[in-house]
C-alpha cells in the first residue's frame, strides 16, 4: 500500500491532469458497479454498466502506469506535458463516450446503427490512434534513450510497450470485423465479468493480455532485479525469457480465437 500510495504521489508531482483523470477513472468505476446494483437493464446478455466498468479500470491502470513511467525517461517538461496531457484527454473523452453509450443503453463499440452512434464509433477509433501512435513513439524512445532505471528493468517496459502494440493491432483485428468474437455473433454465454465466450472464439482475451504486458513485465523485472540484485545478465535473460512465454500465452489465445476455440469451453 506503501508502494501504490508512492506511486500516486509521483504520478501527481509529475502530470496532475493525468493523476485526476486517473482519478476520474476509479470514480466512474465505482458508478459503475453502483450502477450494476440499480439498473438491471442489459445489453447483449449482460448489464449495461459491465463494459464501462471493465474500460474504466483498465483505462485507469494504463493512464496510471504511463505517467509513472514517463517520469523514468530523461524527457523535458515541455515534451513530457504534451505526452501525458495528450493520453490523459483523449482516453478521458473515450471513457466518456462509453460511460454515455452505456447510459443510453446501446453498444459503443462496433455500433454503425445511426449516423450519431457512426461518428461516436470512428471518434473512440481516432482517440485510440492517437494514443497507439504514442505507443510506438515510446518503444523507439526506450531503445534509444537511458532510462532512471535498471537495464533489466528498462528492457522489461521495451518488451511491454512492443507487446502492447501488438495487443492494440488485435483491437484492430475486431474493429476490421466489427466484432469480438469469433464462429458465433457477439453476446452470448462468457465467464462471469470479462464475459470471454465460453462457446466460441474470443479476440478481447489476447486484447486483454497484450494490453496490460505493460504492468506485468516491468513489474516481473522489478522482482527479479530484487532477487538478483548483482547480476545483471541473468535479471536480462529473466526478463527475455519471461516476455518471450508472455508473448506466446498472447500468440495462442489469438489463435485460439481466430479458430474459433473458447479460451474455457462450458
Amino acid at each position: 500500500m506503501k508502494t501504490f500510495s508512492s506511486l500516486l504521489h509521483t504520478v501527481k508531482q509529475s502530470s496532475p491532469i493525468l493523476y485526476w483523470v486517473v482519478v476520474l477513472h476509479f470514480i466512474f468505476a465505482l458508478a459503475c458497479l453502483i450502477g450494476l446494483t440499480l439498473d438491471e437493464r442489459t445489453l447483449m446478455g449482460v448489464n449495461v454498466w459491465i463494459k464501462p466498468l471493465k474500460f474504466s479500470i483498465s483505462g485507469g491502470i494504463y493512464i496510471l502506469t504511463l505517467g509513472f513511467l514517463t517520469t523514468l525517461y530523461p524527457f523535458s517538461n515541455r515534451k513530457k506535458n504534451i505526452i501525458t496531457i495528450t493520453v490523459a484527454i483523449t482516453l478521458l473523452l473515450e471513457i466518456l463516450i462509453i460511460l454515455f453509450q452505456a447510459a443510453r443503453g446501446v453498444q459503443s463499440h462496433y455500433n454503425i446503427s445511426s449516423a450519431f452512434d457512426g461518428l461516436l464509433f470512428a471518434s473512440m477509433g481516432i482517440l485510440i490512434g492517437i494514443n497507439v501512435g504514442i505507443m510506438v513513439f515510446f518503444i523507439f524512445e526506450t531503445a534509444r534513450l537511458k532510462m532512471n532505471t535498471e537495464k533489466s528493468v528498462q528492457w522489461a517496459i521495451f518488451l511491454g510497450w512492443v507487446i502492447v502494440v501488438i495487443g492494440s493491432w488485435i483491437g484492430g483485428q475486431m474493429i476490421g470485423q466489427m466484432a469480438h468474437n469469433v464462429g458465433v455473433a457477439d453476446g452470448g454465454p462468457g465467464l462471469p465479468l470479462v464475459n470471454w465466450s465460453t462457446v466460441a472464439g474470443d479476440l478481447r482475451i489476447a486484447h486483454f493480455f497484450g494490453l496490460h504486458a505493460l504492468q506485468l513485465i516491468p513489474l516481473f523485472a522489478v522482482w527479479v532485479s530484487k532477487k538478483w540484485k548483482d547480476n545483471t545478465k541473468t535479471q536480462l535473460i529473466a526478463v527475455t525469457l519471461f516476455g518471450l512465454l508472455y508473448a506466446s500465452w498472447i500468440g495462442w489465445t489469438f489463435y485460439q480465437a481466430k479458430m474459433g476455440m473458447a479460451l474455457i469451453e462450458l
